[in-house]
């Protein structure tokens, strides 16, 4: 019983640092800090402006990848793993 605490406890933790750092990017860099963001130039595009139109998307699914690397870890810490 513990175990499945335990084991849930840990991936709702992780669950929310991936919707903390997608807020940060997406709606952070995107939206709040546009404007000073708007100041760094990158391949000659504003980076406000590649964070609102792309860096969400990548930083989505950068996160669904490390999230599935995590869980696997955490599913072979409990005994968890497909067969």
């Amino acid at each position: 019983m513990q175990d499945n605490r335990s084991y849930w406890r840990e991936n709702l933790r992780l669950i929310f640092i991936c919707l903390i750092i997608w807020f940060i990017v997406s709606f952070g860099f995107g939206l709040l800090l546009v404007e000073p963001l708007n100041t760094i130039r990158i391949g000659g595009y504003k980076l406000g402006f590649w964070f609102a139109q792309q860096g969400s998307i990548y930083t989505f699914v950068a996160l669904i990848f490390w999230y599935s690397s995590q869980m696997n870890k955490l599913d072979k810490k409990y005994h968890r793993e497909e067969s």
